[in-house]
């Protein structure tokens, strides 16, 4: 007999040599075999890993990389401006329709605003983009350019790349409002003129009496700031010197709208708490600088609001703000009879029809407000100046024009340096629209136009420099995209490929064909791929190119050789062509291929989603299961159906339905209680299991209600209870722990696994997405059922009554059986599943498809991380509830557990693919933000897939045992 040591270093040889059959080990070999595949298994799993992050970066790198340059000069106008001040106020989360839209009475519930637009002022409606968040709002606002997402998601008061604005331009800046705005405006200026007043964190509490005090707050400062002025000669003569600017960020009416919806009396009323305290502003200001004339002032907001309290996406309920502008060097209202070019119907809903409207683009303030005061534009800014905002000379507005021309296109200049010093000469292509010579033509022209007095010509001509300019700008920075994104694809195709060769080599019933050529072609293929790797290294180095582009143009060398180094096993394929079922084999690829192309467009249209259940309900009576489990088949065709409901409810503007909450925790009662009730006799329960299933039954009960109490709470205003906080936080953090402490069997752990997860998921709910848990659940659990009958169906024998299997039991290596075709239909139903998981209630693509009322269990002040964070657990539980249930089909089916993920992965990274090519940098920004961030939910669930294996194999196989009892021992 062979001992372990020379088992153990022939095991090492296996590589070079064919494998050996022992007789008298078997059971070492079968635990070193275990071991050498769980080491390989874990190799891949983290080289797959890898690859997935890079492919999920790399769209950052092509897509989300800051548009900002540096190293321009400020550009000031050279005549003297209209204004020695300006004010600056910022109404949070106002929509354009709830300021302008008259009462029903014939009233306004902003007096002193309707007052100013029809006697003294311009104003028109403000086009936010996408996101419609706060701080890409502000930044617009005060900066003037358009912040990318990957600084949002760095967070909302630090600066990712430091940015001019007016602010830092300005002589002095005194800001009252919220900290979550503020300070990042503070540590973006040069020097300390900036100076932020901001009331605590905590009182942006969702379920405050009433958030309208955060507003009556920064009032309060500013007229006690004024107040301290009068007497405080240091203060004063720094309020009286020109250039300042005032900043009051009004967060009131966002809190309101959050917590109560923008139709309701505390969002409207917090309207006409903002005009009276403006009104009052106004008196204050004027009063100190004793009704000098010398005062601008700006009214509008960062976003707006959906009916259901949100923001983040392009609804025009979010993208349209109203601006009101006032003052010194500031257009009076102009009252027209003809009719105007807006045709979108607003004009005449808001009874403005005889005043003229000036739309404007958000970045367009910051020009505006420069222009007024006199101080330098935001180098970084992209906005147009627009004219019909200012009360001024011909000459005046045509110089105003000519320095915002100058100021963008000095960002173009910088941008084209920048790219011709990091790209190779003879590869350089300059943006033709916008050459040298032009430029110098185009600033020539405009100076002697100015010079000769034809201000409207100068206008004309310094307009299409800044559109050629921002048109150069974008040409720049997507210089490198096409390059990368061949590269990027490149490694994708690779990487898919290789899949699909480990699936065929490993786990499939192949003629093997062994080669003597194949040494001599590895050699061979390593010089070319160093080859390769040298001359791209080479090519980067030259362009100064960043670390990142070496990962993206370099992965493909070693994904390729991979593939090629197993081209034995495609010839291997080819041979055993005539031995597999062709047109078997064409149905299945040709389905799934149907199939991918129904979950791509999904993503686009949720109900796509109920036309695949639908489809997939009919799978045992097609596959002739009905005949065998009639039982088991309509539980199949009832659970497809009930799941294929919700994908047609509105994901978002749905009102709360507390007992729908109730209903659902009831429902999960009621499941969870006729299958202990069913099992008893098949599966007996020890006592502390039975007791562990009590408790969690009780518990969920609680969270059932809970919501409801809540609800109740903070309806009377009477804040969140601290009771109820108590009990979510708790739930929330034992909800992976408690599973770990039931019976290994398959049903038990499951069961344990659902009733905490739907404890969470309750208290996570508002609605009629509370009911989609246990349905899925359910669908789920009929799911591992019927496989094992189609596995009876296909021959497959050794069949384990279902209550009796363990996750915890060893595998018996020789029960694990090659892949067959069915086993990709397996696939593409956990793949279907999984996104019908993810849109079943909710889109994480749309920022405002989350309620923030989900969350109000757990807490109500303002903290968009925890919250996010929070939103994102409630997406992935039903996540965890597909995962495990494809792990117990592994089990079932007597599959290894890497072979059936291998196939997911060629499946998700297909459809990965499929939105890498729909990315677009073209149309609306909904359109462009839409197509990017399908790709990156592609990518993070399989990345996130990965990783959420790991947690469900240990979720389902390892048991956490509190404490031992000891043996009683009785003589």
């Amino acid at each position: 007999m062979i001992g372990y040591r020379r088992l153990k270093g022939k095991l090492g040889m296996a590589r070079r040599y064919p494998p050996v059959v022992w007789w008298d080990s078997a059971d070492v070999t079968n635990r070193l075999i275990c071991t050498t595949g769980k080491m390989r298994m874990i190799t891949f799993f983290l080289v797959g890993l890898t690859v997935h992050v890079i492919f999920f970066i790399s769209i950052f790198d092509i897509y989300f990389t800051s548009p900002l340059v540096h190293g321009m000069t400020p550009q000031a106008i050279p005549l003297a401006p209209p204004a020695s001040r300006l004010v600056l106020l910022v109404a949070d989360g106002l929509r354009a329709d709830s300021l302008f839209t008259l009462l029903p009475n014939g009233s306004t519930r902003a007096p002193f605003l309707r007052r100013v637009m029809e006697e003294k002022g311009t104003w028109g409606v403000s086009h936010t983009r996408v996101p419609t968040e706060s701080r890409p709002g502000h930044v617009a606002l005060i900066a003037g350019f358009y912040e990318d997402v990957s600084a949002v998601a760095k967070g909302w008061k630090e600066n990712p790349v430091e940015f001019d604005s007016v602010f830092n331009e300005s002589r002095h800046t005194w800001c009252w409002g919220s900290p979550d705005i503020l300070p990042m405006f503070a540590k973006g200026a040069s020097g300390d003129h900036v100076h932020t007043h901001t009331y605590p964190a905590a009182e942006e509490d969702f379920a405050s009496t009433d958030a309208s005090r955060l507003d009556t707050w920064v009032f309060t400062q500013v007229k006690s700031f004024f107040q301290t002025a009068k007497s405080n000669s240091s203060l004063r003569a720094s309020v009286l010197e020109d250039k300042n600017v005032f900043f009051l960020h009004l967060l009131g009416i966002d809190t309101n709208g959050h917590a109560h919806r923008p139709m309701s009396p505390e969002y409207l009323d917090n309207i006409a708490l903002v005009d009276t305290g403006v009104a009052e502003l106004v008196s204050i200001v004027e009063e100190f600088f004793g009704y000098d004339g010398r005062t601008a002032y700006v009214f509008t907001s960062d976003h707006g609001m959906t009916n259901w309290g949100s923001h983040g996406a392009g609804h025009p309920s979010e993208t349209l703000t109203p601006l009101v502008v006032w003052g010194a060097g500031v257009q009076r209202a102009r009252r027209v009879t003809e009719p105007q070019l807006y045709d979108d119907g607003y004009l005449q809903d808001w009874k403005l029809e005889h005043l003229h409207r000036a739309d404007v683009s958000q970045a367009d303030i910051a020009p505006l407000m420069a222009s007024l005061i006199g101080v330098p534009f935001p180098v970084n800014s992209v906005g147009v100046l627009p004219l019909l905002y200012l009360n001024n000379s011909d000459l005046f507005k045509a110089e105003s024009m000519y320095t915002n021309a100058i100021q963008v296109l000095q960002q173009f200049k910088m941008k084209m340096t920048q790219k011709k010093e990091t790209t190779l000469s003879f590869l350089f292509t300059p943006y033709q629209q916008l050459t040298e010579s032009k430029q110098a033509e185009f600033t020539h022209k405009a100076r002697i136009l100015i010079q000769l007095e034809k201000y409207g010509d100068a206008i004309s001509l310094c307009k299409s420099l800044i559109s050629r300019s921002l048109e150069g700008l974008a040409y720049y920075h997507t210089y490198d995209r096409f390059f990368l994104g061949c590269s990027v694809v490149l490694g994708f195709v690779g990487w898919t490929s290789y899949v699909v060769m480990v699936i065929l080599k490993t786990h499939a019933s192949l003629h093997r064909h062994p080669s003597l050529l194949n040494q001599t072609r590895s050699y061979t293929l390593e010089r070319l791929c160093l080859c390769v790797t040298v001359v791209i290294s080479g090519f980067l180095l030259v362009q100064r190119s960043p670390i990142t582009y070496y990962i993206y143009c370099l992965l493909p060398v070693p994904v390729w050789y991979s593939v090629l180094k197993e081209s034995g096993t495609l010839k291997d394929l080819i041979k055993s062509a005539p031995s597999l079922p062709l047109w078997k084999c064409l149905g299945y690829f040709v389905l799934v291929a149907f199939g991918i192309e129904l979950l791509v467009v999904s993503f686009f249209h949720r109900a796509m989603l109920t036309v695949g259940l639908a489809v997939l309900s009919l799978w045992p009576f097609m596959s002739g299961l009905f005949g065998k489990a009639k039982l088991r088949s309509l539980s199949w065709f009832l659970g497809c159906l009930f799941l294929a409901l919700f994908p047609l409810m509105p994901v978002v503007g749905r009102e709360a339905n507390i007992h729908l909450v109730t209903c659902a925790g009831v429902l999960a009662l009621f499941t969870s209680a006729c299958y202990l009730w069913s099992s008893r006799q098949r599966t007996p329960l020890s006592f502390g299991d039975r007791q562990q299933f009590i408790t969690q039954m009780l518990h969920v009960a609680v969270c059932a209600y809970v919501p409801s109490l809540t609800h109740s709470s903070l309806q009377q205003k009477q804040g969140l209870p601290l009771l109820n906080q108590i009990i979510s936080w708790t739930t929330l953090g034992s909800s992976i722990l408690v599973p770990l402490l039931s019976s290994t069997r398959l049903f038990h752990r499951l069961l344990s696994i659902f009733l905490s997860l739907t404890a969470t998921y309750l208290l996570l709910s508002t609605g009629s997405e509370a009911l989609f848990l246990p349905v899925l659940s359910w669908l789920m659990f009929v799911w591992i059922n019927i496989e094992q009958e189609a596995m009876l169906a296909q021959g497959v024998s050794g069949r384990q009554e279902l209550s009796t299997i363990d996750f915890s039991a060893n595998i018996d290596i020789a029960k694990i059986r090659h892949l067959k075709l069915d086993d990709i239909r397996r696939s593409y139903f956990f793949v279907f599943f999984i996104i019908t998981a993810f849109f079943g209630t909710g889109n994480i693509a749309s920022i405002n498809s989350f309620d923030p009322a989900s969350v109000y269990c757990f807490l109500t002040v303002f903290n968009p991380f925890i919250m996010g964070g929070l939103m994102m657990w409630k997406v992935i539980i039903p996540f965890i509830i597909v995962m495990c249930t494809f792990e117990t089909i592994q089990v079932v089916t007597q599959l290894s557990a890497r072979s059936l993920f291998l196939i997911v992965l060629v499946i998700s990274d297909l459809m990965a693919l499929h939105f890498f090519f729909l990315v677009q940098d073209y149309g609306s920004w909904l359109d462009i933000g839409t197509s990017i961030s399908h790709y990156v939910i592609v990518m993070s669930m399989t990345i996130f897939l990965m990783l959420l294996s790991v947690v469900t194999h240990i979720l389902t196989s390892r048991r956490l045992i509190l404490w031992r009892r000891h043996k009683s021992h009785f003589t």
